[in-house]
């Protein structure tokens, strides 16, 4: 069984910055797909952001230069840097998990391909 436990969620203020962090619990595997999905209020979960085993990213096209993704294996924890934040941030933020070779459809890919979820952590933006 695997566990994810997110933290970092938070008020910000417009051009501030929030680092997000995923904690992996339980039986892991070297071979993995990582990613950060946001849901808005009244919208769908959308993906943000992936990283698989091999450290290949791929990032939403509006976030790219200012949100990083990225790892620390040996801690087992996930980590999504947000820079100059804007409103449009506002959401909960999940971590997922699958493990695959590869992420495949990169940040593409649809929520319901991922098995393995935390239970979010809320970001709020003030203009």
């Amino acid at each position: 069984q695997v566990q994810l436990v997110e933290s970092g969620g938070g008020p910000v203020q417009a051009g501030g910055s929030l680092r997000l962090s995923c904690a992996v619990f339980g039986n892991t595997y070297s071979s993995y797909c990582m990613g950060w999905f946001r849901q808005a209020a009244g919208k769908e979960r959308e993906g943000v952001a992936t990283i698989d085993s091999d450290v290949s990213t791929t990032y939403a096209d509006s976030l790219k230069g200012r949100f990083t993704i990225s790892q620390d294996k040996e801690k087992k924890i996930l980590y999504l840097q947000m820079n100059s934040l804007t409103p449009e941030a506002i959401g909960m933020y999940y971590c997922a998990a699958e493990y695959l070779s590869y992420c495949i459809g990169g940040v593409a890919r649809k929520s319901e391909e991922y098995k393995y979820w935390g239970q979010g952590t809320q970001v709020t933006v003030s203009a």
